[in-house]
């Protein structure tokens, strides 16, 4: 299996990244971001695009794939819902739209959020656009799913690039273990989001929205 992956040196991506390179059915993991995940390994070859929306530059090393897994994103904290939209979906959708082209018919797994707003009438900003996201990928002629974590626990020395998220972690991680137990439909680890995405990407799922009680059946096999 050949795999793209946009995001890779956010939580979720360096989460799916380590599971793609530790998997003995990828063969190749190709990364495409405005920066370096600064890693090394035979299987992996790294894409430094400043603007991820000029994709054109780049088509001739998008075909030929058999899934993505796009977990680009921002917070939308402080952010106009014009700038957040032009980064969310605008992004996004060029980068699905390009590849439905380049790879029709492929596996997109796209990471969107719990409380999503698939109505795209609801009053919170990011849950809309997240949701007019989701809904356009599954117009395309993609293998489309959406994956809907909540809470998540990065595991195997992995951080968040945003320092607001590096906060609330540094003082969440005592309590990460009992809000797993206590909440268990909330809360998902990087390695689990990783190997669910893989898992979808070889077998499928039976609806393409998963929340994260899917997630983590999937992972369960």
């Amino acid at each position: 299996m050949k795999v793209l992956i946009f995001g890779a040196t956010g939580m979720v991506g360096q989460g799916v990244l380590r599971e793609c390179l530790r998997a003995p059915d990828v063969e190749l993991v190709v990364t495409v971001g405005r920066s370096t995940a600064d890693m090394k390994h035979p299987k992996l070859r790294e894409i430094v695009l400043a603007d991820i929306s000029r994709l054109g530059a780049i088509e001739t090393q998008l075909a030929g794939f058999d899934a993505c897994f796009f977990t680009l994103g921002v917070s939308s904290s402080g952010m106009k819902e014009a700038d957040y939209e032009r980064i969310t979906f605008g992004l996004t959708l060029a980068a699905a739209e390009t590849l439905s082209r380049l790879n029709p018919g492929m596996t997109f797994i796209y990471v969107s959020g719990a409380g999503t707003d698939s109505s795209e009438r609801g009053r919170v900003m990011w849950a809309r656009i997240k949701g007019r996201t989701e809904n356009a990928l599954l117009r395309l002629p993609l293998k489309a799913y959406m994956f809907r974590p909540g809470i998540i626990e990065p595991l195997d020395g992995i951080r968040s690039k945003t320092p607001a998220y590096r906060f609330f972690y540094k003082l969440a991680k005592p309590l990460l273990p009992v809000l797993r137990w206590a909440l268990p439909g909330y809360v998902l680890s990087t390695r689990e989001i990783g190997q669910a995405m893989l898992a979808v990407a070889r077998q499928g799922y039976g609806k393409p929205i998963l929340e994260t009680k899917d997630i983590r059946l999937v992972t369960k096999g």
